[in-house]
């Protein structure tokens, strides 16, 4: 009866800890967990150290504790060295008193049975099996009592919900907003908070907000790794702590006083997930550290296989995910995994410790060199669109196997086969820059007589052409001929002319062209290869087309559209189309051109092939300006402006090009004047990628679901917008509503809704979003 009064005395506010804190964002996930809560009788809050398991558990008990007779009460298990411990800390922490024994578990349970609580159990990972035990009993016994547990692995346990816990939202670090913008973060403004506790005096200003948010981009919004972190603004900058932050570990050790030893720094919490994994999840933690960015189970079980079945690895890739070490993430039906960055430069000292790193490094290498193979063999098929996705996910790893491929003559080989294998890639995403540079790499590694050499020096040629360096594209395609020559490669020789027939076409010497790419057009006939021909049936229809043979030129087009239909193949199919635009358009068939560059339009969108949308986008600012529909037209250029700038190309890049363009924007400018072609011009150029070509097909934006991967979906309904946009106008809600004809208490329901969403406590954070949303829109997401 003494512990019962006892704990009876304590039950009006439980025993949660206070804040001695402030709490920033969480705002989604509070949400989330009190619904999870309303449904299920034990729900865990998993994910990894650091991310804030233990502040959300406590803040939605805290939140809760009204809703419960008996209040919310806490046990924290952080301390306990095994799990003989586990009944003994909750008869201590909740109060119950009295020598340990045998039937404690029973003590508990009678003291739970009658009563209506939330019970917290925060840390169980270390001790899971004993707090699994615990929990099943009292789910079975106590039907009043509720579970908030936190752990980085599932309990397991009969009726369980799990919730992962993700880090703070983080600013895309190729994507910034303006500088003012930066509240919308949580992690930002965790930052924030921490620092001003750190340092009293310190403000956000214009010089630092952007150093700030790729601090927090780099620490992975982490809020331990946040508040870690903003100690140091007592002796930093954020502009040299975002310098220094590859010294992560020694820069993060000033932990908090009072916090458990294992959170002192970053380096123990990490040793502490460490010393709790298995051999094998040890190993498998420090062999997938060589990946860069996410990677797939098939990746993953090339990479760590070597001693372990793949078995093995699935059940350590599982493990490590239930443990919150490796990041689980799916789309579109496909799962990966990723590491955060501290874990994996912990992963990378730990396989340099086993004497590992090199070896799996040339495993990933070969992993993805094999990838490479596959995508060159299959690129000319169906596959078209889902080649270009997969790789892009894979673009850092892809990176990664270059680099180590061009460290060292041995693999020099890999190098010059991946770089000149991934030209379609490179040259659908407009990273014409970064293809010459992987290519010059390999080709100053590799030795003379590599069987790659002329294929590398023809593909460097081709993407200088790319970025109109003509100086530089010629010396390379003399020195490609000289070693097809001397190895007797037809086919490569064939590619060479073909790439110097284009550079003839770039400077508008039709003539040139076109006894060129003939050649190289028979040259593949004769040694059967599909995809010279097709190339050289586009490029070649198009040179007749634009010198005195116009039908010629079409039939070319037409054959290699027909041909690319067959094989389902879509980018010679959208580069013929665009051809067949331009001819038709030279020859007065309006509605034809325009009909053909839409369609390839359509398809180039459908590869993200940003140089071919610049094309197409500027060809549709044509036909508009020929069809009178002069404001269109500047608003098209402004667009084609765009995608122009996104590959780091213009149209005087393409002498042949360049001078339409000149002449249509031009006409286009006379009738306008100069101030209202501007104005349509820079509204074209101010859309969103998919805004531009909707705009350029001409369909409603809400008839398109939004595919690509850079650009994230809008968060809020059609109506929360407009709410959000007259918050952000300085609305009460009371003025919402009548403005709107719709109910204050409705108003009050949809602004709680964007709160919630977006992460935000404060209407001037929405005001801030919905400014940062305006100046994303003239700027747009562009990767």
């Amino acid at each position: 009866m003494v512990s019962t009064a006892r704990s009876r005395v304590r039950e009006p506010a439980g025993n949660l800890p206070a804040d001695v804190t402030s709490f920033v964002g969480r705002r989604h996930e509070i949400t989330l967990t009190k619904r999870l809560l309303a449904e299920s009788r034990v729900v865990t809050l998993t994910g990894p150290g650091g991310v804030g398991k233990t502040r959300l558990a406590l803040r939605v008990a805290g939140n809760m504790r009204r809703s419960f007779r008996d209040k919310a009460w806490c046990v924290q298990l952080e301390d306990l060295s095994d799990g003989s411990q586990v009944i003994d800390a909750v008869i201590d922490q909740l109060g119950l008193g009295g020598p340990s024994t045998a039937d404690d578990v029973d003590s508990v349970i009678e003291h739970l049975k009658n009563r209506e609580m939330l019970l917290v159990l925060d840390n169980c990972e270390h001790v899971i099996e004993d707090v699994a035990l615990l929990v099943d009993a009292v789910v079975r016994w106590c039907p009043g009592v509720r579970v908030l547990a936190t752990s980085r692995q599932s309990l397991g346990v009969a009726g369980e919900s799990t919730m992962v816990v993700p880090p703070l939202q983080v600013p895309d670090i190729e994507h910034l907003p303006p500088p003012e913008a930066y509240e919308q973060f949580a992690s930002v403004r965790l930052f924030v908070d921490r620092a001003r506790a750190a340092v009293p005096e310190f403000e956000v200003d214009a010089d630092n907000a952007t150093a700030l948010m790729r601090l927090c981009h780099h620490l992975d919004g982490n809020p331990l790794a946040i508040e870690l972190a903003a100690v140091r603004l007592r002796s930093l900058s954020p502009q040299q702590l975002e310098e220094r932050l590859s010294e992560r570990y020694d820069l993060l050790t000033e932990g908090r006083r009072g916090a458990p030893a294992r959170q002192q720094t970053l380096r123990a919490l990490i040793d502490w997930s460490y010393d709790l994994a298995s051999e094998q999840d040890r190993l498998a933690w420090a062999r997938v550290s060589v990946f860069s960015g996410s990677f797939d189970l098939e990746a993953a079980e090339h990479v760590v296989a070597d001693g372990l079945s793949e078995g093995d690895v699935l059940g350590a890739v599982h493990s490590l995910v239930d443990k919150s070490v490796l990041l689980r993430e799916e789309a579109g039906g496909e799962v990966r995994f990723r590491l955060p960055h501290t874990l994996r430069e912990y992963g990378q000292e730990k396989l340099v410790a086993f004497g590992e790193h090199e070896e799996v490094r040339q495993r990933h290498r070969a992993w993805f060199a094999e990838l490479v193979d596959r995508f060159a063999a299959d690129w000319l098929g169906d596959g078209q669109v889902a080649w270009v996705h997969r790789l892009r996910k894979d673009q850092d790893n892809l990176r990664l196997a270059l680099h180590t491929a061009t460290a060292s003559p041995k693999t020099a080989g890999s190098a010059l086969r991946m770089a000149t294998a991934l030209g379609q890639y490179w040259g659908i995403r407009g990273l014409n820059g970064e293809a010459r540079h992987w290519l010059d790499q390999a080709l100053a590694v590799a030795t003379a007589d590599n069987p790659e050499r002329a294929r590398a020096l023809r593909a460097s040629a081709w993407f200088a052409l790319l970025q109109g360096d003509l100086a530089a594209a010629n010396p390379l395609l003399e020195q490609a001929t000289v070693v097809a020559t001397q190895r007797g490669d037809e086919v490569e020789k064939a590619h060479v002319i073909w790439t110097r027939g284009m550079a003839a076409l770039f400077t508008a010497d039709l003539d040139q062209a076109d006894a060129l790419l003939t050649d190289a057009l028979s040259r593949f006939r004769k040694h059967d290869c599909e995809v010279g021909e097709l190339a050289a049936l586009f490029a070649l229809g198009l040179v007749k087309g634009l010198g005195d043979e116009y039908e010629t030129g079409m039939a070319l087009l037409a054959e290699c559209v027909r041909r690319t239909g067959e094989r389902g193949e879509l980018f010679w199919r959208a580069y013929a189309l665009w051809g067949s635009a331009q001819l038709d358009l030279r020859h007065e068939e309006l509605e034809r051109a325009e009909t053909s560059a839409k369609e390839a339009l359509r398809l180039q969108r459908r590869l993200d092939n940003r140089l071919a949308m610049a094309f197409s986008t500027d060809t549709l600012a044509w036909i508009a300006q020929r069809q009178g529909r002069n404001d269109r037209a500047a608003r098209l250029f402004g667009a084609a402006a765009a995608f122009w700038d996104a590959v780091r190309a213009a149209p005087a890049f393409y002498a042949t090009f360049a001078a339409g363009h000149a002449e249509h924007a031009e006409q286009a400018r006379a009738v306008l004047g100069e101030q209202a072609y501007q104005e349509a011009f820079d509204r074209g150029h101010a859309m969103t990628f998919p805004h531009a070509i909707d705009y350029a097909l001409e369909v409603k934006r809400h008839a398109r679901p939004r595919t690509d991967d850079n650009v994230h979906p809008m968060p809020l309904t059609r109506r929360e917008r407009q709410i959000a946009e007259l918050v952000a106008q300085g609305n009460t809600n009371k003025e919402i509503a009548e403005g709107l004809v719709i109910a204050q208490r409705t108003v009050e329901g949809h602004v709680q809704n964007i709160l919630t969403k977006l992460d935000f406590s404060s209407r001037a954070q929405i005001a801030g979003w919905i400014a940062a949303q305006r100046t994303g829109d003239a700027s747009d997401t562009r990767s």
